[in-house]
């Protein structure tokens, strides 16, 4: 499987898809690296995601950019997504709005599955759509 197909993979979990395949997708020895205050391994990515969806039912994102790096195993995408918030998130209450999301993700990949991530969105964008207090 090329990168660019595990990256489309990967992004499925972003996009409603099962997380059925989570585990196989993500090796044992996984590390966040932009752990976001949870734990930076798969469970706590996984649990993240749960929490996304839990608040945003209806969460989809589309890639706008994939880039490869055959020779470090990298794969860069840049993403954007909506849903409505119908769950607490970021210290916010519902408010049913629909809100946009937009965010970069690298991912490292060894032997078929994805050993590294780092992530970033636009939180204060997020936080000013939803009412949330800006982080301190």
């Amino acid at each position: 499987m090329s990168l660019e197909d595990i990256a489309q993979r990967w992004m499925q979990f972003w996009q409603g898809g099962s997380l059925a395949s989570f585990g196989d997708l993500h090796a044992p020895h996984f590390i966040d690296h932009s752990a976001a205050g949870r734990a930076a391994d798969r469970e706590g990515l996984l649990q993240g995601i749960r929490d996304l969806y839990a608040a945003f039912p209806d969460f989809h994102a589309d890639i706008d950019l994939l880039a490869v790096d055959v020779s470090k195993g990298l794969v860069t995408i840049r993403w954007s997504a909506t849903g409505h918030m119908h769950g607490r998130f970021l210290d916010a209450e519902p408010t049913g709005r629909l809100v946009g999301f937009s965010g970069i993700e690298i991912i490292r990949v060894r032997e078929g599955q994805v050993v590294d991530r780092w992530g970033e969105w636009d939180e204060p964008s997020i936080r000013e759509q939803i009412g949330a207090a800006p982080r301190a």
